[in-house]
């Protein structure tokens, strides 16, 4: 890994020394950590009977997170909704702060949260109602798809700004990426995903979430079956070869977030 921790702060310089509260620090976009750390604690307590009370989340291999760096990581994982999936990963990544192990109870790490967390998401997504533009004060880092808009196929130059915007994220702290682009079962991982990983060297964990379709609408903001199971399972670090070949890197990825098309065209409930 590459990525030198970096520190931004809303003071000059010669101040940033006194600051040691973090109450003036920012994020590389400028945003203030002090109003992001205020959102997670609000919309958590908001969300948080979502996973724990109407549903029940179970959460494994998150051990290994305690003893990940504090930036630098890529999640890669697969995608079934719009936000249920992304808020589950902001509760587990506060949890990891207080040192929780494969469990987000009690909730007592909303009062601290982690704030060095980011996730990649459409930029038609974020920009569709008032909900989407708030979760964005998250840490949303937002790209144009080059090869989807409104939900038809398109063809449009590649946001070639996208990978800075990303490795940003990863110098200051943890990123969620969903390499599909889409909520799709079985859609290909998106060969930017590898050129990512080649050009900013992360420390690569995949997840396999399930249970999030089926618990919850396509925007993940509603409710649609109840008492549903939700799984979220953290995979041992990836590695990969200074000279390994893209297709081969995205064929390691789609085998690890297990989005490969079974043979007969069917399904498992899972993906459903």
């Amino acid at each position: 890994m590459n990525l030198k921790k970096r520190t931004y702060s809303l003071l000059p310089s010669w101040l940033v020394g006194l600051d040691f509260f973090g109450i003036f620090e920012k994020d590389p976009f400028g945003n203030s950590l002090l109003l992001k750390r205020f959102f997670i604690f609000v919309f958590g307590w908001f969300t948080y009977y979502r996973y724990t009370a109407v549903n029940k989340i179970n959460i494994t291999g998150s051990d290994q997170l305690l003893e990940l760096p504090d930036n630098g990581v890529l999640f890669l994982s697969n995608h079934q909704t719009y936000f249920a999936d992304v808020i589950a990963f902001y509760h587990i990544f506060c949890a990891i702060k207080w040192g929780y192990k494969d469990t987000i109870s009690p909730p007592f790490y909303l009062f601290s949260p982690r704030a060095r967390c980011y996730y990649v998401a459409a930029a038609e997504t974020m920009k569709g109602g008032i909900l989407p533009r708030l979760f964005s004060i998250g840490g949303a880092i937002t790209i144009e798809r080059s090869w989807r808009a409104n939900g038809e196929n398109v063809a449009r130059q590649l946001d070639n700004s996208a990978q800075d915007r990303i490795g940003m994220g990863l110098s200051h702290g943890w990123v969620v990426s969903f390499p599909q682009g889409t909520t799709k079962p079985y859609a290909p991982v998106r060969k930017g995903t590898a050129h990512l990983i080649k050009d900013h060297q992360p420390i690569v964990i995949p997840v396999v979430i399930n249970g999030f379709r089926r618990a919850f609408d396509k925007k993940g903001l509603r409710f649609k079956k109840r008492n549903t199971k939700i799984t979220v399972h953290f995979k041992p670090a990836m590695h990969f070869l200074p000279d390994e070949s893209i297709d081969s890197m995205i064929e390691r990825v789609t085998r690890a977030i297990e989005q490969e098309a079974p043979n007969d065209g069917s399904v498992p409930i899972t993906q459903q």
